[in-house]
């Protein structure tokens, strides 16, 4: 009776089969490349620095004008390296426009507009991302086609509705008829669409959350990037808005675009003085981009990898 011997183990493990082999250098190639930086190429930083000095030239113009004298404007060609007057063009243009209550009005409008839209844009964009009831859709259609609507075309209904409530030459009537726009509901659904699993809504559900608590709880971390850049934009848009201020306020309680018209008043206009209060006007949107704009984009780029 022959017996057949089993072959001995041995500590050792054998050659590992072509797939794993390849699953591991497949890995490695792909840390490898993603720890790798990608240099751009002459024509990208020439391209960039063409685009940067169109970006800043705007502005520049608008120091080099404040900076001199109504004449040394309007010459041909005009200067472009600055003059000795911008400090004294700039306290002149800040005591004739009331800059300093004009500034005032402007962040209180700006600010309650941009808090308002975030808050009420981040809520109907959840429900029209995640919520489920009957006529949603429909809802969202309206919403949108709002956006088809000239502004314009409201002005005098508005006016006398404002006026109806006492609000005329008062900042409630800037804030109110703004308190949310359509283009932020819009912007919000959308990015709550993507960024938001359905499987985080569920889990809340489960747990025994209601609405407002998985509003509070997951939605707002999820959309924090989306609402802050919302923030700036209605923000930068709200300190602009001038159609509607001007309408609706006078010199006596005015907005910066608005206390800006003042300059542009008589008979021969200062070009130097009016450059000079749009300068004043500019530099707070500049500080709080400087100040928020490096949150803002890593809170982009934090939500575009998360979505």
């Amino acid at each position: 009776m022959t017996t057949h011997s089993l072959p001995a183990r041995t500590g050792t493990a054998g050659p590992a089969s072509p797939e794993k082999t390849a699953g591991r250098g497949g890995r490695r190639l792909l840390r490898q490349r993603a720890g790798r930086q990608h240099h751009a190429g002459p024509l990208t930083y020439v391209l960039l620095a063409v685009m940067a000095v169109l970006s800043i030239f705007p502005l520049y113009w608008t120091m080099v004008a404040a900076s001199t004298d109504n004449t040394r404007v309007s010459q041909t060609p005009p200067p472009f390296l600055p003059g000795p007057n911008l400090f004294s063009n700039l306290a002149r243009a800040w005591d004739e426009a009331a800059m300093g209550k004009a500034m005032i009005n402007s962040l209180i409008v700006a600010g309650v507009i941009a808090l308002s839209t975030v808050l009420f844009a981040t809520l109907a964009g959840f429900a029209f991302a995640k919520l489920r009831f009957k006529g949603r859709n429909a809802l969202l259609m309206l919403v949108i086609g709002t956006m088809l609507v000239p502004p314009q075309l409201g002005v005098v209904p508005l006016f006398m509705m404002m006026a109806e409530l006492g609000w005329s030459q008062q900042l409630p009537a800037v804030i109110f008829p703004t308190l949310v726009s359509a283009v932020g509901v819009f912007f919000m659904r959308q990015y709550l669409s993507e960024a938001l699993p359905d499987e985080l809504v569920e889990a809340g559900r489960v747990d025994g959350a209601h609405s407002l608590r998985i509003f509070w709880s997951i939605v707002l971390p999820v959309a924090r990037p989306a609402m802050a850049v919302l923030f700036m934009i209605t923000f930068v848009h709200a300190w602009n808005d001038f159609f509607w201020p001007f309408v609706v306020l006078d010199m006596t309680n005015p907005t910066v675009p608005v206390a800006l018209t003042q300059l542009s008043a008589g008979y021969v206009r200062d070009q130097s003085l009016i450059m000079a209060g749009a300068l004043l006007g500019t530099l707070p949107l500049l500080a709080m981009f400087i100040v928020f704009g490096r949150q803002i984009v890593s809170g982009i780029m934090a939500g575009a990898v998360k979505g």
